[in-house]
């Protein structure tokens, strides 16, 4: 293991500048997933669970979302709640129990909510989910598998948590995976760039929002 002074960040930046990382590429068709856009993550003024770290994470999201939809291609957001009793968060909340606990995010509440400065479609597929992938029992493989997805670009929160865990089952169904820069967020910036930096090394593409706006304004 090698142990040195530079910080997650520097680690990132280096990894990503170094041009002989071979990438997987766009497909021919891909799928916007954004991952937990709810007010429980995104709004800072709100809730002690939220975090920031592009302040125009959103607005890329938007874009990106809006230009896939235009091109037939599928766009899907993710949010989580739980039961009254929050059960059906398992294990997962069973190490705290207080109102910012995550197994206290309910169906109908402000934390489930969406923010309201996404740009949400009513052709856009929603599904609630209880773990961290957004693959993890919802129907988003069937629905990929009918639009004949190949390479599915993973956006929002957190990079370290939901979006992590997205982007490598989506590497283990086979799909070619992006994860736009800047439409991911987390509560440190060490943990933002440690976990940008692994999923480049191994489980997705990690670029500049503005890769996937040219890739879709050219098709």
């Amino acid at each position: 293991m090698v142990c040195d002074d530079k910080t997650a960040r520097q680690l990132f930046e280096e990894t990503i500048a170094k041009p002989n990382r071979v990438k997987f590429g766009f497909g021919k068709k891909l799928a916007i997933v954004n991952v937990d856009f709810q007010c429980a993550y995104t709004r800072i003024d709100e809730f002690a669970t939220a975090y920031e770290t592009d302040p125009r994470q959103i607005e890329h999201t938007n874009t990106i979302s809006n230009l896939a939809r235009a091109k037939g291609m599928p766009v899907v957001w993710t949010h989580v709640a739980y039961a009254e009793d929050g059960s059906d968060c398992g294990i997962w909340g069973t190490r705290t129990d207080t109102p910012d606990s995550l197994q206290n995010i309910k169906y109908g509440s402000r934390r489930y909510a969406f923010d309201e400065r996404c740009e949400i479609d009513p052709t856009d597929t929603i599904y609630t989910k209880r773990m961290p992938s957004a693959f993890f029992e919802t129907p988003l493989q069937s629905l990929l598998v009918f639009h004949g997805v190949d390479t599915v670009v993973v956006t929002g929160g957190s990079t370290s948590g939901c979006v992590r865990a997205t982007a490598v089952d989506s590497l283990s169904r086979g799909y070619r995976t992006i994860v736009p820069i800047e439409t991911c967020a987390d509560k440190h910036e060490s943990f933002h760039f440690a976990n940008l930096t692994d999923l480049a090394i191994k489980y997705a593409d990690v670029e500049p929002v503005q890769v996937v706006i040219d890739w879709l304004e050219a098709q």
